[in-house]
């Protein structure tokens, strides 16, 4: 009877051992796929339609970012600033491309110079650079998901 008894209580034992375990096993395993994905990188960029999405992650980049500065190039095209000095200069444009691929500007990064020379500058940046065309979203694990760029805009004069 004794050692029917330990039976027992030793399967009771090890049936709710084997639950606890496959939930920790469970959980582990999930902790360690979330550890091994790099949430810095994306399995595929942001791209304009132009762009091949079959192509290697490196030329995507390349061509979005021709594309992107195309666009920005055609968008800030007639802007004109009189300057009272030369300006050799650059301002930086933070992205974001949400997951539907809806460009944002979210900040213009200038300098004391630029902002000095030529006030309201970002904010006309800014402003014509938010109506720039959608793309196709940056993908993840299949999903598609928000990217940030930092693009730059290079000002150089001559008077």
């Amino acid at each position: 009877m004794r050692t029917l008894l330990l039976m027992v209580g030793f399967i009771l034992f090890v049936s709710c051992e084997l639950f606890t375990s496959r939930q920790k096993h469970t959980d582990r395993l999930i902790n360690e796929e979330l550890m091994a994905i790099d949430w810095n990188d994306v399995d595929q960029y942001p791209l304009f339609e132009e762009c091949d999405e079959l192509a290697e992650k490196p030329l995507q980049l390349q061509c979005f970012r021709e594309h992107m500065i195309r666009h920005m190039a055609d968008t800030l095209e007639g802007l004109e600033y009189q300057v009272s000095e030369d300006l050799q200069d650059t301002v930086r444009v933070d992205l974001l491309i949400d997951e539907h691929g809806f460009i944002t500007v979210l900040r213009v990064q200038g300098t004391d110079t630029v902002d000095q020379m030529i006030p309201g500058f970002n904010d006309e940046i800014t402003e014509r650079l938010n109506d720039l065309t959608t793309v196709k979203p940056a993908i993840k694990r299949g999903v598609p998901v928000s990217i940030k760029f930092r693009l730059p805009i290079v000002l150089n004069t001559e008077n």
